[in-house]
């Protein structure tokens, strides 16, 4: 069974020698670790019998958030985790009396677009080059 929890530190040193090669290659380890501390940010984690199996972070700004990543471990992917942590991430928004929810997507990312749209989320914009040579698209989910 697949449990949602607020992530802590110690969850992030469980992954820590497994951040990049087992997850995506998003951010470094000491970028993470501020997160996980920024008093706006909240950060979700799925386990499974105590494996990591994905985590989801936003930062919040007033009523609205950004959400800051969504990743599910390679080896656990296709089996509905994102989904779990996007519906736990808009619930954690509405327990935060967000209205706005953000993200920016790698246009070339069609498993994740598929996600966001099935959640609601709608194209608002464009970012050239948001990730190195690949486009971003701005997606948003309003009334959560």
């Amino acid at each position: 069974m697949i449990e949602v929890y607020k992530m802590s530190l110690n969850d992030l040193e469980n992954i820590k020698e497994i951040l990049i090669s087992d997850f995506d290659d998003f951010w470094n380890y000491s970028t993470f670790k501020e997160e996980l501390s920024n008093a706006n940010s909240y950060y979700l984690v799925a386990k499974s019998d105590n494996e990591i199996l994905g985590f989801a972070g936003i930062k919040t700004v007033l009523d609205e958030a950004d959400i800051m990543n969504i990743v599910v471990k390679k080896s656990k992917r296709k089996l509905g985790i994102g989904s779990l942590l996007l519906k736990n991430i808009i619930e954690l928004c509405k327990n935060l009396n967000i209205s706005t929810l953000f993200l920016e997507v790698n246009e070339k990312n069609t498993p994740a677009i598929s996600l966001y749209k099935k959640f609601g989320f709608k194209n608002v914009g464009f970012r050239k080059n948001y990730y190195k040579e690949n486009n971003a698209i701005v997606m948003k989910k309003e009334n959560l």
